[in-house]
């Protein structure tokens, strides 16, 4: 093995483990999951087939990711945050032929009991704070919080809060680097 598995975790085979991965205490990667290099799955989390994680995605503790799920490089998912994959779920109906797809992009970061409605997209950089409900897409690079979510600014890449000057222009207190903001979009120079 290239990876690091916990002698309780579950591999399933068919499953699908990067280099340099870790998976804790009671975690369950099923069958077809696909778990890119360099993850670290936290304690008592199921990756569901299908599911594509990214390299350097961080999955705390006690998050479950459903089928339809797909979570490109350096995404954060947040201590039982919660994703679903069926808009109108019934104990008696099967729907498994109707899960929708939900995309996590590059360095997005989900805060803890955040919850993601299925068919949604979290933008690049993004940040839901914790608690959060998200019930449709967030752009790239916004913060957002509340049940339903709502953006209240913006982030940068980095994970600090950006404030524009009246030329729509910002620059990360951490790294220096500098983004633009034009027709409601932010973009990192």
């Amino acid at each position: 093995m290239s990876y690091f598995a916990h002698h309780t975790a579950v591999i399933d085979e068919g499953a699908v483990i990067g280099d340099h991965s870790k998976i804790w205490h009671f975690s369950h990667i099923m069958k077809d999951a696909e778990v890119g290099e360099a993850c670290n799955i936290g304690q008592n989390v199921v990756v569901s087939p299908e599911v594509v994680l990214g390299q350097n995605v961080k999955v705390q503790n006690n998050v479950s990711i459903y089928t339809g799920v797909i979570c490109e490089d350096d995404v954060f998912l947040g201590p039982s945050m919660v994703f679903t994959n069926v808009m109108n779920p019934r104990s008696e109906v099967s729907r498994k032929d109707e899960y929708k797809q939900t995309i996590i992009k590059k360095g997005a970061s989900i805060g803890a009991n955040a919850t993601i409605v299925c068919g949604t997209i979290i933008g690049r950089y993004a940040f839901v704070g914790a608690g959060t409900t998200v019930v449709k897409d967030v752009p790239d690079y916004a913060l957002v919080v509340g049940s339903p979510a709502k953006q209240i600014g913006w982030m940068s890449e980095y994970g600090n809060r950006l404030s524009f000057d009246k030329h729509g222009k910002a620059y990360c207190a951490y790294s220096g680097k500098e983004y633009l903001f034009s027709k409601n979009n932010v973009i990192g120079v």
